[in-house]
């Protein structure tokens, strides 16, 4: 079986941290993104609709899979658990992170997993987290372009 990878992606992004937590933490944005075709709540969290409990289910083009909420701390970190996916994914748990750095705000997003195939998973685990890095850059990037316009 594949070793567990975490992949980490880190950007400062020139914005208030309540409205990049805002952008990062509903679901309804996650379509305006690369590689997202298609997001919805599919069970409602506490305080906010994306809050504690929520589960959202996230189509990727080659995978979709449910995430639940299991932290929620506005505007400074939401972590999250795959819970299904069409892929054979074990996902030992995610972390948005955010912090205030003057005007701006520095976002750290981790995740860490391993696809369950025999032989393969090693190579396919290395593959999906390279693919996982670049798609938590670009969401980051594009959230970032948002918020300037």
């Amino acid at each position: 079986m594949a070793d567990m990878k975490t992949v980490t992606v880190t950007r400062t992004i020139n914005a208030p941290i309540e409205k990049v937590f805002d952008l990062l933490s509903d679901h309804a944005n996650y379509k305006a993104n690369f590689g997202v075709k298609g997001s919805k709540l599919v069970k409602e969290g506490k305080p906010d609709r994306n809050g504690l409990g929520a589960v959202r289910w996230i189509d990727a083009g080659l995978m979709q899979f449910e995430e639940e909420i299991t932290a929620y701390e506005r505007p400074r970190r939401f972590d999250y658990l795959i819970i299904k996916c069409s892929a054979p994914l074990e996902h030992q748990g995610g972390s948005v992170r955010l912090e205030s750095v003057g005007n701006a705000t520095k976002v750290t997003w981790t995740s860490a997993m391993r696809m369950n195939v025999p032989v393969i998973g090693g190579l396919l685990t290395k593959i999906l987290v390279g693919k996982i890095g670049q798609a938590f850059g670009s969401m980051l990037k594009q959230t970032e372009q948002r918020l300037a316009a």
